[in-house]
């Protein structure tokens, strides 16, 4: 079977955000998914907000866009009317890459087929990706530039993992991690990297294998941190918690769209099977850690703290994203990394406070609302 890839402007973007749908009284999960959907389905908005597995999720999606500025406009006018008529339901909407204290044995799954047929291939661990997550659209003009795109990507997995970390709390308990909600998404048997292809013609030859073992229909059946999307022309990156304001996730977008920049442009490196001999130690590091964790450069075997990595490449694409217009995002986001602060460290800091976490969920709603309260 070969995939043809759709050409695409370079380094255009778009956003994908799972969000958590509440209840009002206690901010616990609820199971309103068809009820909100059914109703923006009736009024106008950008973008498109569509089902996820679970009938406690929604997913928002942004237009395709080359500038931050637009993104980060969009984003917000859709929140709007997603807020707007949640609220007219007695609901509330939240970002973060967990709910605090659901229990996933209590979610039903949306009741459309593709999700049956989860439920019926992946048995619990279906209503265990109960997780939401930012993904992030790269648009590149042909397969071979995306196959390079993954790969340069894949050194700074552990930097979007770090930045949008918002999932401390998984079940009622502390996990310890700045980002749990990755273990969730390791436990299914098509996660992990794209091979070590170097050419689209590789891949197709890889998918067409994949295919013919019966073991995949699309692209959709690979859960990859990061994973070509031919048919949109684009390079999706899927590792990122969602964020708990649009704000926060448009900047994100434009860190990922300035590294998309700065190697399409430069092209500074080969790709190297290095890169995946490290990948998962820093991966793990970074959800365990956050910005604090121990980070292995695959091409000069150095050791550093993320946070230290992470700052070196956002001055090194200041240029890049001047650009495009996102220099403010990034001077924002290297103003977070400096102080070492992430969502997760927030979310802490809320049940040091409240010593609830149905309090926490209620704060982190008001956050995504655009309601933040004042201290």
């Amino acid at each position: 079977m070969t995939l043809e890839f759709t050409q695409s402007q370079a380094c255009t973007t778009g956003v994908e955000l799972e969000l958590q749908l509440l209840k009002s009284h206690d901010c616990n999960l609820a199971r309103d998914a068809a009820d909100l959907l059914a109703r923006l389905g009736k009024v106008k908005h950008p973008g498109q907000v569509k089902p996820e597995i679970t009938e406690s999720m929604i997913e928002l999606n942004s237009s395709i866009h080359t500038h931050y500025t637009a993104l980060a406009d969009e984003l917000r006018t859709i929140r709007n009317v997603v807020v707007r008529e949640a609220e007219l339901l007695n609901l509330r909407v939240a970002g973060g890459g967990t709910h605090p204290f659901h229990q996933w044995s209590e979610r039903r799954i949306y009741p459309t087929e593709r999700f049956k047929h989860l439920l019926n291939l992946y048995g619990y661990l279906a209503k265990q990706f109960t997780v939401f997550g930012q993904h992030i659209h790269i648009g590149c003009p042909n397969g071979d530039d995306a196959v390079y795109l993954i790969h340069m990507l894949s050194r700074h997995v552990p930097h979007f993992i770090a930045l949008s970390a918002s999932s401390p709390f998984y079940q009622g308990e502390d996990t310890g991690f700045a980002s749990s909600r990755l273990n969730a998404i390791s436990a299914f048997p098509l996660s992990g990297t794209m091979p070590f292809v170097q050419s689209w013609d590789e891949f197709n030859a890889y998918f067409d294998r994949m295919y013919c073992f019966k073991i995949v229909e699309s692209m959709k059946d690979f859960y990859w941190d990061i994973r070509p999307k031919p048919d949109y022309g684009t390079v999706e990156i899927r590792v990122c918690d969602t964020p708990l304001t649009v704000d926060k996730a448009a900047r994100i977008a434009a860190f990922a769209q300035a590294l998309a920049n700065y190697y399409l442009t430069e092209r500074p490196k080969r790709a190297t099977r290095d890169i995946y001999l490290v990948y998962n130690y820093n991966r793990f590091q970074a959800c365990r850690y956050g910005f604090a964790a121990n980070f292995i450069n695959a091409y000069d075997e150095s050791h550093s703290s993320l946070g230290d990595d992470l700052i070196a490449t956002l001055k090194l694409l200041a240029p890049y994203a001047e650009t495009l217009e996102s220099g403010s995002a990034l001077n924002q986001l290297l103003d977070e990394t400096a102080a070492r602060r992430n969502d997760s460290y927030w979310l802490r800091e809320q049940l040091k406070k409240s010593g609830s976490l149905n309090d926490v969920a209620r704060l982190q709603s008001n956050l995504w609302m655009g309601k933040p309260e004042r201290s």
